[in-house]
């Protein structure tokens, strides 16, 4: 996928995930759902905008995947593209999705059920993290386009020193170090799209979506304090940081823009 290992010493298998044939065994332009993944993580895994790889299978929003689903990750040899105007609503694609039940994390397939009668817009919790016929809670809770906005400002995500630099061929973050336990913040306002150790080589994860531009991923964590389908303030604190896939405490941080990652210091204040 994305980021190097973040572990000392050597390149770490997560380096070779740009291609989709180094996820899993996976042939190159497909990718079989997992129990556990999101579209989101997908998408981030192989360096894609989310956005793509909904619009490449007709998913829309809340974009419900579910364990065994094939996925299409390329279109021969190119990312599927998607240029949405810069004002449009978050959503994959105008085709209608044929997707049913939503939850935006990767459940079994439900046994046969009756939908229940339509959730208010308002007030619904987070995402189910079981196969839940209900209506779209996640859309509910965290409508898109409608309250993310785009970032004005980023902060740093934990103090310490910049131990590992961003690189475009090796390092797609950079790496801060610090004590275990240090906080982790948000470095901007945005909605919690992953949390869990399903991607390899970066310990306890958060992503953050922030707009219909930016992501931002935290790795390495000790303990995360906010669950997927959250909603979070610039600076709130999000985690603490350890080392869980990796050797060393430290901070593993990456800025995604349109699904690419980009040097996070070209965003971030001087310090």
């Amino acid at each position: 996928m994305l980021l190097t290992g973040c572990g000392s010493g050597g390149r770490a298998p997560i380096e070779d995930r740009h291609s989709p044939a180094a996820v899993g065994g996976v042939a190159s332009e497909r990718y079989v759902v997992r129990r556990g993944d999101t579209l989101y993580a997908i998408a981030f895994r192989f360096g894609m905008d989310f956005r793509s790889v909904a619009a490449a299978n007709g998913i829309a929003s809340p974009y419900t995947i579910y364990p065994g689903q094939n996925l299409i990750i390329r279109s021969g040899s190119q990312q599927v593209a998607y240029s949405p105007p810069r004002s449009a609503p978050d959503t994959s694609t105008t085709r209608p999705a044929p997707v049913a039940a939503p939850a935006t994390r990767a459940v079994p397939a439900p046994a046969p059920v009756t939908p229940s009668p339509a959730a208010p817009a308002s007030g619904a919790p987070a995402a189910p993290r079981s196969a839940d016929p209900a209506p779209p809670l996640a859309a509910a809770r965290t409508p898109p386009a409608a309250r993310l906005v785009p970032v004005s400002a980023w902060r740093w995500p934990s103090d310490g020193p910049v131990t590992r630099r961003y690189s475009a061929t090796v390092h797609k973050g950079i790496d801060i170090g610090g004590r275990k336990g240090d906080p982790v913040v948000a470095v901007a306002a945005g909605d919690v799209v992953y949390a869990g150790t399903g991607i390899v080589g970066f310990g306890e994860l958060l992503i953050i979506k922030h707009d219909d531009v930016y992501l931002s991923a935290y790795g390495h964590n000790d303990r995360l304090l906010v669950a997927e389908g959250a909603r979070v303030a610039a600076g709130q604190q999000i985690a603490e940081k350890g080392s869980t896939g990796t050797d060393v405490v430290k901070l593993h941080f990456e800025i995604r823009k349109e699904g690419k990652p980009i040097d996070p210091l070209q965003l971030l204040p001087r310090r």
